[in-house]
């Protein structure tokens, strides 16, 4: 019997698992994906958390081609079906691209000599797919699904999943409540409907696996200081650990880099992302700075408490020794307010600002950038805990016709939230 599936999230995950279901003949019009943000016509570079093909597939572009990192997959699948379906996602990409021949993978191999006496350096494949070419993949993207049959429902706030009755409830874009039934449901949201995951897992009592607090700061200099190392890896994984914490770049951004603002529970934090293209070209670098901090009790709320008191009127902060905050890619001001100590910063974070500061003047003897960097405060990424699934099919433990992938399943990167999409397709296919 066809079966009716309805998929929360237009990001990757919801993507490419709609794309491996009606590129084996099931029907779109059994499929309805449903997101708060807007479809890729619609859509402004500026709205980076929600919409079509989600943050990552909207302003990165960078596909990391490793079952360590970017979260967990091969867990699931096993380590020869995860690179398997992580190259389903890389060709999708390459499908849809206008120019597919400019889209190439990077692989460095050894480490380099002055880096080892201060920081280790994880090197893995990553393809680059152009950033500035992600707008119009999107819109291909969008179109082969729409001509597929498949439905979209766009600018739509889910207000309640009924997991019982099998009944999605929703306000439309006229501020009508409505409704929405399924026979599968695919819970692919990215991170700004964590907060919405976090309140399912409450209201079913879901068992769950804790996950550890990630939190940060958004580091920024000019590119001229990091050459050297981007020669050898562009988007580079500086990384320090510790007994209960540890530090890694991430996320790094180069040539044409911009600091992005993210906005999640009503709190400002910071991501990264570039252009591509001499007309954007800034010469500067930024990266996350994060940190991996095990046994804090909740770290979920936690992190929220955190992130809350790392604002100035529900404003994140820049603090630098010489330098003001960068433009945005449009030339606008980026949201944040300038601090010129670090009192709230350690105040707050207490004695895990030390790490960051030390990360921060351990690189400083290695790229010598002196005084002339900043950051903006916080970074954070909000992993709320791992719901317990069924490692055949993702599907949770009490309702097997729920799915859950992604942010939702704990996935911190384009390539394998896609991936755990493709999973599920292809067990229910």
């Amino acid at each position: 019997m066809e079966k009716k599936i309805v998929i929360i999230g237009a990001g990757v995950a919801g993507i490419n698992a709609a794309t491996k279901l009606v590129d084996n003949g099931y029907p779109g019009r059994l499929i309805t994906i449903i997101d708060k943000g807007n479809d890729p016509h619609n859509r402004l570079p500026e709205e980076v958390m929600t919409g079509m093909l989600g943050a990552g597939g909207w302003s990165d572009g960078k596909l990391t081609y490793h079952t360590a990192i970017g979260g967990v997959l091969s867990k699931y699948c096993g380590e020869e079906k995860a690179m398997e379906l992580m190259d389903q996602v890389i060709s999708n990409f390459r499908r849809f691209h206008p120019k597919p021949e400019e889209i190439f993978c990077s692989d460095p191999q050894t480490e380099p000599d002055f880096i080892k006496p201060y920081f280790g350096l994880r090197l893995f494949p990553v393809w680059h797919i152009g950033s500035n070419y992600l707008h119009e993949i999107a819109k291909t993207w969008y179109q082969y699904l729409i001509d597929k049959g498949v439905n979209f429902m766009w600018g739509i706030e889910i207000t309640n999943l009924n997991l019982a009755n099998n009944w999605v409830n929703y306000i439309d874009g006229y501020g009508e409540k409505e409704a929405i039934t399924y026979d599968t449901l695919i819970f692919a949201v990215g991170k700004s409907g964590i907060d919405f995951a976090q309140k399912l897992s409450n209201q079913y009592d879901l068992p769950t696996e804790p996950k550890s607090v990630q939190i940060g700061v958004r580091f920024e200099a000019p590119q001229k200081y990091f050459q050297k190392l981007i020669d050898i890896s562009y988007d580079f994984k500086l990384y320090q650990k510790f007994d209960n914490v540890s530090l890694r770049s991430f996320c790094t951004n180069n040539n044409a880099a911009y600091v992005a603002v993210e906005k999640t529970y009503g709190d400002i934090t910071y991501n990264g992302h570039a252009k591509k293209g001499e007309e954007f070209r800034n010469d500067m670098t930024n990266f996350g700075i994060l940190m991996e901090i095990k046994g804090i009790e909740n770290p979920f709320e936690w992190s929220r408490e955190v992130v809350s008191k790392l604002q100035f009127r529900n404003i994140g902060l820049y603090y630098s020794p010489s330098r003001t905050p960068s433009k945005t890619s449009e030339n606008e001001s980026i949201n944040t307010v300038q601090i010129f100590n670090l009192n709230q910063f350690k105040e707050v974070m207490g004695e895990y600002a030390d790490y960051i500061i030390n990360f921060i003047d351990q690189m400083n003897k290695v790229f010598e950038f002196g005084d002339d960097w900043g950051m903006y405060i916080p970074e954070v990424k909000y992993l709320s805990p791992e719901p317990l699934v069924d490692y055949t099919n993702l599907a949770l433990t009490d309702y097997p016709n729920v799915h859950f992938v992604g942010d939702a399943l704990s996935a911190r990167g384009i390539t394998v939230s896609g991936a755990q999409g493709i999973y599920v397709a292809e067990n229910l296919l």
